[in-house]
């Protein structure tokens, strides 16, 4: 069989398998946090968040902190500003684009303004980190594998803020069954929440770590080069499980976990690799990184005043797409 096909036919096997495990993880994310009495917004920012960002954590750190070579250092680094540009574009599009091709609208409601108003406040301690974690890639001093520790207690806080949220007051959403313990009468065990959460986490990072080898190996095959493929596409395909949990999300009408997991995946991604590149590379940062970085910090400014003014439409967040758009363009045309 041609090797190309091979690649292919691999590359939208593991696609699928993503997407079918995302639906264990969700299903059995939700009553994970129910059983551990975590509020609906700390379920998707903290717990779905830091399982499908974790594996990516976890690649960058091996690659900072075990790579054989120069290159493999800087695919870490690489990984940490191409993930937070990938969540604030294509992930909150795919978000706006299932909701208009599922036909759902986003109520101009008291309570969904106070949704997005709260999310603001994520979108306002990101990009307040983004852009220190920017600006010490600009230069090079001697305590700067300090500061990630700073980084780490920076996640810690907001870990710590969104676990005591008081959410006592919101009506609690019917759950579906949980899907390995269907035919159980009443509640299922936390064990069993767990486990399947578990399972299904293992299922998408065995299979998004496929996905990319079959993108790296289809990328020479399609003439792109080695640079143009780790910027635009692999960022994409290591984000691709927060994405999946969107549309599946989205499609069950729950667009507000859709939006926390995102968010929450974001926060990580700001924090948690780049204390990782900070304690074992320079952190210095070459012109196509700090390109992704500007798209990335103007993405999340534009929806940290849009989401503080509760100003939002399934059109705007389809919208966000451009962003990286626009950055995809000017990293050909800047020749970067």
């Amino acid at each position: 069989m041609n090797p190309l096909l091979v690649n292919v036919v691999l590359l939208l096997g593991s696609a699928a398998v993503i997407y079918f495990a995302c639906e264990f993880f969700v299903n059995g994310v939700e009553w994970l946090g129910r059983k551990l009495s975590v509020g609906r917004t700390a379920t998707g920012t903290i717990l779905a968040a830091f399982g499908t960002a974790l594996p990516e954590s976890v690649v960058t750190f091996v690659a900072v902190a075990f790579g054989k070579g120069d290159a493999q250092r800087e695919l870490g680094v690489g990984a940490a500003l191409g993930g937070p540009l990938v969540l604030a574009t294509i992930a909150y599009a795919t978000v706006g684009a299932t909701l208009i091709l599922s036909g759902r609208h986003l109520r101009r409601t008291g309570d969904v303004r106070k949704q997005f108003q709260r999310l603001s406040r994520d979108q306002g301690w990101f990009l307040t980190i983004f852009i220190v974690k920017l600006s010490v890639g600009l230069v090079a001093f001697a305590f700067k594998p300090w500061l990630g520790v700073l980084f780490l207690a920076a996640y810690a806080i907001y870990f710590w803020r969104e676990m005591s949220r008081d959410e006592s007051d919101e009506a609690e959403e019917h759950l579906e069954p949980l899907i390995i313990a269907r035919k159980r009468q009443g509640e299922p065990p936390l064990s069993l929440s767990a486990l399947q959460t578990a399972v299904a986490l293992v299922v998408i990072f065995g299979a998004s770590r496929l996905f990319v080898s079959q993108l790296d190996a289809l990328g020479p095959a399609l003439g792109m080069k080695p640079q143009l493929l780790a910027l635009l596409l692999s960022p994409i395909a290591t984000e691709l499980p927060e994405t999946m949990n969107a549309i599946i999300w989205v499609r069950q009408g729950k667009h507000r976990l859709a939006l926390a997991n995102i968010s929450g995946a974001m926060m990580i991604q700001a924090t948690v690799p780049t204390a990782f590149g900070l304690f074992w590379t320079p952190w210095l940062l070459d012109r196509s990184l700090i390109l992704a970085g500007g798209v990335t910090a103007i993405a999340v400014a534009v929806m940290f005043v849009s989401f503080r003014r509760g100003v939002i439409s399934r059109g705007f967040l389809a919208s966000m797409g451009l962003f990286y758009a626009l950055f995809a363009a000017l990293l050909v045309l800047l020749h970067l």
